[in-house]
């Protein structure tokens, strides 16, 4: 059995932009990559925001940790028929969020403060602002860090869950096999075997992306044989290319 990779499955959306890395590796290495998303958001009714208790107009600001908490957001917030104050006050957990914040407000008119990168550095910024009423637009899942944070600092805060990340269906899948399954978060692991309860890596290799990643695939008996970042790799498409370069060159 060969092991040269010819096929690679990447278990997310594929990227909106031209120029992906994902792309110039299918070209320069005459790969084959699909790209299907393992696991979705889908938004919470307004209804079922409604009988979590959160009434809109009773917070000065609202802290925001994804691109999915912004479209969320707005999105209950039209089906409340809620006009979004001017004097809200957005934490925006990093620049990509409050760069696509800009999709539904007018920046230099409103009050708008940044992160850096994980929750736990926002800290600093948050502490300044004990007296106001914080919303937390969420998913039903929620990492530990988040409610240790803000309850470290005593804010006043609630959690509306307004969206949730549900498995997809992959039942078309089935009967195809790929060189490469690309995962970058244990909920991608999970998805495979809710939809593959018997799955067997046989020849499959599996590239996966971060730490917890890493501790889902083993955990379910598999594989790791690519793994992102490392100094070397530090993202995902150069850990695919250096492998390949290794296997293909045989």
């Amino acid at each position: 059995m060969s092991m040269k990779v010819k096929t690679i499955l990447v278990s997310q959306p594929e990227p909106k932009v031209e120029n992906s890395p994902y792309f110039e590796l299918q070209e320069k290495k005459k790969v084959k990559v699909d790209f299907i998303p393992f696991i979705h958001v889908e938004g919470v009714p307004g209804k079922e925001v409604r009988h979590q208790k959160i009434d809109l107009s009773k917070y000065t600001a609202i802290i925001l940790t994804s691109r999915n908490a912004v479209d969320n957001f707005f999105r209950i917030a039209e089906e409340m028929r809620f006009k979004v104050p001017d004097s809200l006050k957005y934490f925006c957990q990093s620049e990509a969020v409050a760069y696509y914040l800009q999709k539904y407000v007018v920046y230099r008119k409103r009050k708008i403060y940044v992160g850096k990168r994980t929750f736990t550095e926002m800290s600093p910024i948050l502490k300044k602002y004990k007296s106001e009423k914080f919303l937390l637009p969420s998913s039903d899942s929620l990492k530990p860090e988040v409610p240790n944070v803000l309850n470290d600092l005593k804010l006043t805060w609630d959690r509306g869950i307004f969206y949730r990340t549900v498995v997809s269906d992959l039942s078309h899948l089935k009967d195809v096999t790929y060189d490469i399954l690309v995962f970058f978060s244990p909920s991608g692991i999970k998805s495979l075997f809710e939809n593959f309860p018997d799955f067997k890596q046989n020849d499959t290799r599996i590239a996966v992306f971060g730490n917890s990643t890493v501790r889902a695939v083993e955990e379910a008996g598999l594989k790791v044989n690519i793994m992102a970042p490392t100094p070397e790799t530090p993202s995902m498409t150069m850990a695919l290319e250096k492998y390949i370069d290794d296997v293909n060159k045989k």
